[in-house]
């Protein structure tokens, strides 16, 4: 009978486990992880996923403090408490992988409405303030005391016709990626849209070494998972 207690225990918390970890909302955190990571642009902020993810943190943590204080075995607490680590680390990459990008490209984040509403709330105070400090900074330290054609922290002078001194991501970097199913009139190039010359198929689960701006709107229908 003890026996059968112990092994009905341990299926017990085998069950509580797996429906403890949410699996989806894991792999969904590490897929959106790996294309923050790979890709040269900010993507959307997952807003409804992180949101779910930090509620499921805060259930993981109770319920390790739950089991570690009732004499739980400690095989099944080094359990919940590895995958609450994993968890952890996925999410605190995912944002801080993000905030690395806004402090690259804020001034271009900031005027560009694409890339702006892509950010969360707090992204955006963030980038607010960045921009802001920066500016002023730059004014009080450098451009004041350059001539006035040179003053501007945008253009390199008055007579640029571009924002010459703002980065901008670079779109036409190489990533590697996977296509989730099979697809057709993939353009590598620009050019003519009917120019069959250029154009490229994607097999399913076959990784492929491409030119990001010739996925960018597959990535972000989540057609094609970066790597």
């Amino acid at each position: 009978m003890g026996s059968r207690s112990v092994e009905g225990e341990q299926a017990s918390l085998a069950d509580d486990y797996d429906a403890l970890i949410s699996t989806t909302d894991v792999v969904l955190l590490k897929r959106a992880w790996r294309n923050e990571k790979a890709a040269p642009e900010i993507l959307h902020f997952e807003s409804d996923l992180i949101t779910r993810v930090r509620e499921q943190i805060e259930l993981m943590e109770e319920t390790v403090e739950e089991k570690s204080t009732v004499g739980t075995d400690p095989l099944s607490v080094s359990l919940y408490q590895m995958d609450l680590d994993r968890t952890l680390f996925l999410l605190r990459s995912y944002l801080r992988i993000r905030i690395q990008k806004i402090e690259k490209y804020m001034f271009h984040l900031r005027k560009t409405e694409e890339l702006w509403n892509r950010l969360s709330k707090d992204e955006k105070f963030f980038t607010e303030r960045c921009t802001d400090d920066f500016k002023k900074h730059l004014e009080e330290s450098v451009l004041s005391k350059l001539p006035e054609n040179y003053q501007s922290y945008e253009r390199q002078s008055v007579i640029s016709e571009e924002d010459d001194m703002v980065p901008e991501p670079r779109l036409d970097t190489f990533v590697l990626c996977r296509s989730k199913e099979y697809l057709t009139g993939i353009q590598l190039e620009d050019g003519p849209v009917d120019d069959r010359s250029k154009l490229f198929e994607m097999e399913p689960d076959v990784l492929y070494f491409i030119c990001y701006k010739s996925i960018k709107p597959l990535v972000e229908s989540g057609k094609i998972d970066l790597l």
